[in-house]
């Protein structure tokens, strides 16, 4: 099998300097999508023809595998576009058209339609309520004799509802031979890939249609309007998909994920949440609403409020986080870590049941067992030019608006009295304080403000 897939187009009504292909759906490229379901099918050869955008296509696509990249320069058409891939393909096998802008129809479909067209043509039609704007699937006798553009079409052919999605698939060799058949008479004055289907016909060669379960997997990318209404189609696929699995989603419209998202049983998940990348929750994890979730794996049993922002983290089992916290990358928590509202933790390890229940800093530290952090705890890490490491030990309690200036250690069971600027370790089990003596002066004024 090879595919072919067309991706030069403008996108005018997309109004941005990004190319249309690049634009993102589900958190990644409509044309990443196109090019993974392609894969799906294990082809021969995956040939990408790009036009408008140019290397920006490609420099977009740079992490998608092995690809052949052909420019198509002028745009002349779809068939012309094809022509493009011709010297690219094997000649043995058969060859798939897809679109980089119509990134959800699935490969069951797509292996349906090449099961339906043997060796013959296969054409991906859809019957729609509303066809404005597509080719008329023309038949004769029940048989798909040709595709008529609208521009083109009779007014009884506009009031045909069964469509040409422009997928196809057909014989390699015979493909050539049409596509060197073409012409350009038409109002357009492009070379049309839907006319091979009448000189298929012509020469008496099988031309099959199939069809997909649902009209959505053939809607194309035009407009933002577009983009959006099939975020929306894919979101709420994924949901469903997710209640199948038991998951208890609050609202399955209210759901956005942009990558993966594994769960385990008894998973819930509140409103607004968005999981991007590679995410896990484990047995019994419940996500708060409001949260956002990238790359993250949450163990069983943990809890996140809502408001909080969790990315290229781990977190153990049983613990709390949030509301409002804020855990970034190189993070890791073990089992039964509670860090509570307005907590940032950035690059740190923290041991079981160890606590920071309100506003403080974590950051490049190092955190034993059974630690209390007071609230208004910072590790001031950075110098201006290089980050340094805080430790931690086991059982220390960090007492309230304490600064830990890292370097530094607090020993094993060490406690630090609120108000320390901590600049050198603190001993084991000893209590370190560093505050300024207290005054209280008398007779005296506080400032009044001047009348004008």
């Amino acid at each position: 099998m090879n595919v072919v897939i067309l991706a030069a187009g403008q996108g005018k009504r997309m109004h941005s300097d990004t190319p249309k292909v690049l634009h993102q759906l589900a958190g990644k490229a409509l044309l990443a999508h196109v090019i993974g379901t392609a894969r799906a099918l294990a082809p021969r050869v995956i040939c990408v023809v790009y036009g408008h955008g140019g290397e920006a296509v490609r420099d977009g696509l740079a992490d998608s595998g092995e690809l052949v990249w052909v420019k198509q320069e002028p745009q002349l058409g779809t068939g012309h576009a094809v022509m493009q891939a011709l010297p690219y393909l094997e000649a043995a096998a058969r060859t798939l058209v897809l679109y980089g802008d119509v990134p959800l129809t699935r490969a069951e479909t797509l292996s349906r339609l090449i099961a339906a067209a043997g060796q013959g043509l296969g054409v991906l039609t859809v019957t729609l309520d509303d066809p404005s704007g597509y080719g008329r699937i023309v038949r004769e006798r029940g048989k798909l004799s040709r595709i008529v553009e609208q521009k083109d079409a009779t007014a009884a052919e506009l009031a045909l509802r069964e469509v040409n999605t422009g997928i196809m698939v057909a014989p390699t060799e015979k493909l050539k031979k049409w596509l060197s058949a073409l012409s350009n008479d038409n109002a357009q004055q492009e070379y049309y890939l839907t006319d091979i289907v009448a000189l298929a016909v012509a020469q008496r060669m099988p031309v099959e249609a199939a069809q997909p379960q649902a009209a959505w997997e053939t809607l194309g990318v035009n407009s933002r309007a577009q983009l959006a209404e099939l975020e929306r189609v894919y979101q709420r696929n994924f949901a469903d998909a997710l209640l199948e699995q038991g998951v208890a989603l609050a609202d399955p419209s209210r759901l956005d994920v942009r990558g993966t998202l594994e769960c385990g049983r008894d998973v819930a998940i509140d409103v607004n949440c968005v999981f991007e990348g590679q995410v896990s929750l484990g047995d019994r994890v419940v996500i708060g609403a409001h949260c956002v979730l990238k790359n993250a794996r949450v163990a069983a049993g943990t809890r996140i409020e809502p408001f909080c922002h969790i990315d290229e983290a781990d977190i153990g089992a049983d613990c709390r986080i949030g509301p409002y916290a804020r855990i970034r990358p190189g993070t890791s928590l073990a089992k039964d870590v509670h860090l509570g509202n307005f907590v940032e933790v950035k690059n740190s390890q923290i041991g079981e049941h160890s606590k920071a229940n309100h506003l403080a800093y974590i950051g490049d530290t190092t955190v034993g067992r059974d630690v209390n952090i007071g609230a208004g705890t910072i590790t001031c890490n950075y110098d201006g030019a290089s980050k340094h490491r805080t430790i931690i030990e086991d059982g220390a309690f960090i007492g309230s608006d304490t600064q830990l200036v890292a370097p530094v250690r607090v020993g094993k069971g060490a406690t630090l009295g609120a108000g320390t600027t901590l600049t050198r370790d603190a001993p084991a089990g000893q209590l370190t304080l560093s505050r300024a003596k207290q005054v209280s002066i008398e007779n005296w004024s506080r400032p009044v403000k001047k009348n004008k």
